[in-house]
């Protein structure tokens, strides 16, 4: 008897398990293909499922509206231009920070990491106003710095991370070969964190293509982001051709982690070489 008794609260407990994972699944997963769903929508109001069929129309609409293209171009402009800049700053930081002995080091580590406890809200009118006082504006340069400040601290904690489980000893070793800095930054040190920078970077790209508190405060014609014209576009239409941005959007993202898939591999990511 008791080995049935454990029999059946065993795989009853599988089963509410199972149950807990689908429906977190189906709780994830089922919000973002209604939107697919709703973007091939042949009528011209938002209805789920679709009531007079399939169609591409608002696919083609959002190809012929141009605030939508051009600000598809300006995220992904800003997204790539954002990982990059935020590479640049964030990888030394990362390395000087976690070999440092200084008790200021966890102090400038956890500056770096502020923008993520912070309401971007905040953020972006304290960027807004600290930008325009020393006369950029609202501008393409400080639309790419103020994402680049809210992207910085992904690349950072991730290099971090990884070049903190390294030993130091590699590193100790091709010094006393004689490598000079440069060189064991180079051959030694920069493969084993690439799966960091890339795992950053791709943070970063997706934070920057999503985001719209930050990029609100700096919209203008030339500088609107895909999310902003979206939020534009709703105050005054409420058609499928919102969903289908989304789809692109989403799509755009998707063709992102292919592209890193075929080229590093997703599961190296994170990993020490």
């Amino acid at each position: 008897m008791e080995g049935w008794s454990y029999y059946w609260e065993n795989r009853g407990s599988r089963l509410l398990l199972t149950a807990y994972v689908v429906a977190f699944f189906i709780f994830l997963i089922a919000p973002i293909l209604i939107v697919v769903v709703v973007s091939f929508s042949a009528t011209s109001y938002v209805a789920f499922p679709p009531r007079e069929g399939l169609s591409l129309q608002w696919f083609q609409r959002f190809w012929e509206y141009k605030p939508f293209l051009n600000s598809l171009i300006v995220s992904i402009q800003i997204a790539l231009l954002s990982a990059a800049l935020g590479a640049l700053l964030g990888v030394p930081a990362a390395l000087a920070l976690v070999r440092s002995r200084r008790r200021l080091a966890n102090t400038v580590m956890t500056f770096l990491l502020s923008p993520l406890s912070m309401p971007l809200i905040v953020l972006g009118f304290a960027l807004l106003f600290f930008l325009s006082r020393i006369g950029f504006g609202v501008s393409f340069l400080s639309l790419l710095i103020a994402h680049t400040v809210v992207s910085l601290p992904y690349i950072v904690r991730t290099v971090a991370g990884v070049y903190r489980g390294i030993s130091p000893e590699f590193e100790e070793t091709a010094a006393i070969l004689g490598a000079n800095r440069w060189q064991v930054f180079v051959n030694v040190t920069l493969p084993m964190i690439k799966p960091g920078i890339f795992a950053g970077a791709l943070f970063a790209m997706l934070i920057s293509l999503d985001n719209l508190p930050i990029s609100y405060f700096f919209g203008s014609a030339e500088t609107n982001t895909l999310p902003v014209v979206m939020l534009s576009y709703l105050e005054h239409q409420f058609d499928p051709s919102v969903a289908a941005a989304s789809t692109i959007q989403l799509l755009v993202a998707i063709v992102g982690l292919v592209i890193l898939e075929r080229t590093y591999g997703l599961q190296r990511i994170g990993m020490p070489t």
